[in-house]
């Protein structure tokens, strides 16, 4: 096999590179929610980890990796772009998106004759947020609804997304490069057996010894297909997990070095095992790969190449930069901005820390009150405002489906917070981290079926502080999931008349009338939410909806296009704006507005085909036109997802009787008239009893 021979100068000196095969393959594994100290190779107090610590035995293990954010999507933004948040403007998980005139590492790899895959496991990484870009295969095929009803969570577990990477490997006849991203340690901490039982008192550290068995049935496909000796190998965490540590439950709040410090293992051809005590991120990951493989890298990389590591250099001592703005952008609360260099890690907030990380890692020891920060505050302005900055290039809008979705994790997510210009100690996320830990206890209350324990939470954090929204928009969702619809209304009233101009409150409350049948008083909420913040989807879509139920076809069409502009492949929306054409097509005789609808009702299909009611609008254009048998597939579709829909059960019971197939048609009205029982009127159940009477002539 042909080798390239690779010798770069390096801070004016000269090293070698490892001998590298010339069609070596690039394995990136990144395991959600993962603390160094959970690895048997950096710490063998918690779980062990044996097929990760192999990988560690036989490739450099680096003591201080960090990451350069505590979430999910930004954290692998700033890995494969290798550029940090400043740059690229992902900050957090709703509303960002990597634009397209970044170049990621699967684009520098396809270019270069890599085949690309990623196979990732949980929404925040869904392709809609632009990670997707240089893959051939970009499978993120987790579940669209819960895995697990008691969480309201959905995710893809490590078996199954390692089994769909290990499928796409199996066939692969040149070099590669594949991504996989598992999700399992990430809260709640839920293993499967028989990690359930031996963690019983650590389930997070049961999460990681499953991930770790999960991936050792990749790396044994290494070693029985021929691969391992030509592949290098990147095993990394997104971020850590706090478990308690300075008062956060989680991660993405604050930014110590339980959330930021991360394990970063490289192994491959020619690297020998070595431990590495230099300070090293994300960013550098990028570099790495392209100088290891012997491409060439994009002009404006941020990090540094890692490789003189691995023939025992120093590497060279930089600043590295983190932030922690889930706070700032969703509630309004003080941005978190710092770096690390030479052992002091400088955090910026409206009460500044300053830790001595060679002497204190776990940050116990503030030195921000005895030393003069002018030196500290004028690099980390100089981090964030390079001349390659653009801080609002990754923006999105954010859709109702990622709103919904991100609720589920814990995460509230506003379209738009009116922020301070300024800070104070009030606003300091050290001062306002008990109310944020009370609000994640609360929503583990619910999850585990403690409502009453949960609603006392809420209610205590509506006190404490009124103009905290998240509080307000959990525990009318919880009273929504009760059935207690008065009194979760009740709580998103307290919430409008209590913080009037912010909008996730405003917005909320106006949706949640529209949904519970007030149709006025929502509509005139709703229209004073759209003054201050036209860029919703769901906003246009609850008026379209109210305009559409008082029969105002004019504002429902108008009201729904402007959802649609804002969201095009929104499945709901698509569907009520079919409705909408439908009707209006019957009323004006309008032949346009039903081929509207009919591309409208497939276009929702396309974007969830499990979506029963547009199966069933479809079919209603279909027989308006006269094509009666694909109505009534339509119809048979739509009772498949859900047998117990009415209208389907109606129509398709109209149409086979039209067709002349009455013993269809009497089976559709009799489960019609079981599945309406005591909610139908005399006049309704005389009509099914009539049309039942002619299917039996």
């Amino acid at each position: 096999m042909k080798k390239l021979a690779l010798t770069l100068f390096f801070l004016g000196g000269l090293y070698s590179l490892p001998a590298v095969a010339a069609e070596t393959n690039l394995l990136l594994i990144t395991i959600d929610t993962l603390r160094p100290d959970r690895l048997s190779c950096y710490n063998p107090k918690f779980v062990q980890t044996p097929e990760l610590d192999a990988v560690a035995a036989r490739g450099v293990l680096f003591e201080k990796a960090f990451a350069h954010t505590p979430m999910t999507l930004p954290s692998h933004a700033n890995i494969l772009l290798g550029l940090t948040p400043p740059v690229h403007g992902v900050s957090e998980n709703s509303r960002s998106v990597v634009v397209g005139d970044f170049t990621t590492l699967a684009e520098v790899l396809k270019q270069n004759g890599y085949a690309t895959g990623a196979f990732v496991s949980a929404f925040p990484l869904d392709s809609r947020f632009g990670l997707d870009q240089g893959f051939d295969v970009y499978d993120d095929s987790y579940p669209a609804k819960p895995t697990d009803p008691l969480f309201n969570y959905s995710e893809r577990t490590a078996e199954k997304t390692v089994a769909a990477a290990r499928a796409w490997l199996a066939g692969q006849k040149g070099k590669w490069f594949c991504w996989i991203h598992v999700w399992d340690p990430h809260a709640p901490y839920i293993p499967p057996e028989p990690f359930r039982t031996k963690y019983a008192k650590d389930l997070y550290s049961g999460e990681v010894a499953y991930a770790d068995r999960e991936m050792g049935k990749l790396l044994a496909d290494g070693k029985a297909n021929g691969w391992t000796g030509k592949t290098l190998v990147v095993v990394t965490g997104d971020h850590g997990e706090s478990l308690g540590e300075h008062g956060e439950a989680t991660h993405s709040y604050f930014a110590y070095n339980s959330t930021i410090h991360v394990p970063l293992i490289i192994a491959g051809p020619g690297i020998k095992a070595a431990r590495i005590k230099d300070a090293v991120s994300h960013v550098d990951l990028f570099p790495t790969a392209c100088e290891i493989l012997g491409i060439a890298p994009p002009a404006g990389l941020q990090g540094k190449s890692l490789a003189p590591a691995f023939s025992g250099k120093s590497l060279e001592a930089r600043p590295i930069y983190f932030e922690a703005l889930e706070a700032y952008l969703n509630r309004g609360w003080a941005p978190l901005h710092g770096y690390l260099e030479n052992g002091k890690k400088f955090i910026d907030l409206p009460i500044p820390e300053l830790y001595d990380l060679d002497k204190d890692f776990d940050e116990k020891a503030n030195l921000a009150s005895g030393t003069d920060l002018a030196a500290y505050k004028k690099k980390l302005e100089a981090l964030r405002q390079s001349p390659a900055a653009r801080p609002t290039q990754g923006n999105r809008r954010v859709d109702a489906e990622t709103r919904d979705r991100l609720r589920s994790l814990g995460y509230l997510v506003s379209p738009v917070t009116k922020v301070k210009s300024k800070f104070g100690p009030a606003d300091d996320l050290k001062t306002l981290c008990p109310l944020d830990q009370k609000l994640t206890i609360a929503e583990a209350y619910r999850r585990t079926g403690k409502i009453a324990e949960s609603v006392k939470l809420y209610e205590d954090l509506i006190k404490a502080k009124p103009d905290f929204a998240a509080p307000y928009d959990f525990l009318y969702q919880l009273y929504r999931q009760q059935n207690l619809l008065d009194e979760g209304l009740s709580v998103l009233e307290r919430g409008y008349k209590a913080n009037p101009d912010n909008y996730i409150l405003v917005a909320g409350y106006g949706i949640a009338l529209v949904k519970a049948g007030r149709l006025d008083a929502g509509t005139a909420i709703l229209e004073k939410a759209a003054g201050s913040y036209d860029q919703d989807a769901e906003l246009w879509n609850s008026l379209g909806i109210a305009a559409f139920q008082k029969g105002n076809l004019t504002k429902a069409l108008d009201y729904f296009q402007r959802a649609i502009a804002l969201a095009p492949g929104d499945a709901l929306i698509n569907d009520n704006f079919g409705a909408a054409l439908t009707r209006n097509a019957l009323k004006n005789k309008s032949a346009s507005d039903l081929d509207r609808a009919l591309a409208v009702y497939q276009a929702s299909i396309a974007a969830d085909p499990t979506l029963a009611s547009a199966h069933n609008g479809l079919g209603g254009v279909y027989m308006i036109m006269g094509r009666r048998d694909e109505a009534i597939q339509s119809w048979e579709k739509a009772l498949a997802l859900n047998p117990n829909y009415d209208m389907a059960l109606y129509n398709v019971g109209l149409a086979y009787l039209g067709k002349g197939e009455k013993d269809k048609a009497l089976k559709s009205f009799r489960a019609y008239l079981k599945v309406r029982g005591l909610s139908m009127t005399e006049a309704e159940r005389a009509e099914i009893n009539g049309l039942i009477q002619q299917c039996q002539k």
